[in-house]
């Protein structure tokens, strides 16, 4: 058994996560954020001493001296459980104490807010200013993808000939996922392979129009701009040779920018594109187990915290069970 004081081992193990979650940079900041709060409670701690009781200690702390919600605990407490498993293999502790101790659920952890129409036109007519925000935002609301998918994604992902988007660095078997393509995504992905951006107003027959229009000029460009140094999509211009880290700060801004300009509150998340996305879709009618696979999710739990079926739905569902039970009752007769 090596003995490693808490802080010097995290140091330790926040390295071997940048390297690990390279393809995931925003699981390792939501890492890096956790072990702020457990280096300062720990500290000094030998490792191989932190028990169970130790750690439960450690979640009266956050609760009372940071007052964290419940979602915020169970990430702390899921993050120092991946750092017990990295100090096993470490030989700094034999056994992983998180596994002794309650995490809280995460049935009602998930805040969730589904856009309205006029929210989205309001939100996209400000993007149109931001070309990288209003183009990840259009491509979660058409193709329902995480936001660290879209900013990631590699010119090589995008098979415009099928009308297809490869996500091939997916932390999980579902993850990992093909997507058909949308007439408004196929439009966008086409002018980023062509090196620009375009912002249009919402409108399907406006969209197809333009995407039709497009179709031969972009096709001639692309070749040329396939062949730049770039290989991202979504490049950084701070950091050559990396793709953008995230659009949150174009998107903070947006939003104070509306309550100023508009006297409107958008209270809504970037991560909210992603429920819209999914909440439109089981609406359509479309069944969970496909609204999960289209999602990157591997179980149908998941995706029911994404679905909020309105009044009217659920109204128009009774409705049919209603035409369902007098036909049945038309059959006895």
């Amino acid at each position: 058994m090596v003995v490693r004081q808490f802080s010097d081992a995290i140091r330790d193990f926040l390295q071997w996560a940048e390297v690990e979650y390279r393809e995931h940079p925003s699981s390792y900041r939501r890492l890096k954020t956790s072990f702020a709060s457990a280096t300062e409670f720990f500290g000094r701690d030998a490792v191989s001493l932190i028990d169970d009781g130790r750690v439960e200690a450690y979640k009266v702390w956050r609760i009372r001296a940071h007052q964290v919600r419940d979602i915020t605990l169970r990430h702390d407490l899921h993050a120092l459980s991946k750092f017990f498993g990295y100090a096993i293999r470490m030989h700094w502790a034999n056994e992983n104490p998180v596994r002794r101790v309650e995490i809280p659920s995460d049935e009602n952890a998930v805040r969730i807010h589904v856009l309205n129409q006029a929210e989205e036109r309001l939100y996209f007519s400000r993007a149109a200013m931001m070309p990288d925000l209003h183009d990840v935002g259009r491509l979660i609301l058409n193709l329902g993808m995480r936001p660290d998918e879209v900013v990631s994604l590699r010119k090589d992902d995008v098979d415009l000939e099928r009308g297809q988007l490869h996500i091939r660095r997916g932390k999980t078997k579902a993850a990992r996922r093909t997507l058909d393509l949308t007439t408004e995504s196929r439009l966008i992905l086409t002018q980023r392979l062509a090196g620009g951006q375009i912002h249009m107003r919402r409108g399907k027959a406006k969209v197809a129009k333009r995407a039709a229009d497009l179709a031969t000029e972009s096709r001639q460009i692309l070749a040329q701009r396939l062949a730049s140094s770039s290989q991202w999509l979504f490049p950084s211009k701070r950091n050559p040779g990396q793709h953008i880290a995230r659009v949150n700060s174009a998107h903070d801004r947006l939003c104070a920018a509306a309550a100023e300009k508009d006297g409107v509150m958008l209270t809504f998340v970037l991560y909210d594109l992603r429920h819209t996305f999914a909440t439109r879709l089981a609406q359509a009618g479309v069944d969970l187990a496909t609204v999960a696979a289209i999602l990157g999710h591997g179980s149908i739990r998941i995706v029911q915290r994404y679905v909020h079926p309105t009044a009217e739905h659920k109204k128009a569902a009774m409705l049919l069970y209603d035409e369902t039970l007098k036909a049945e009752e038309r059959k006895v007769q």
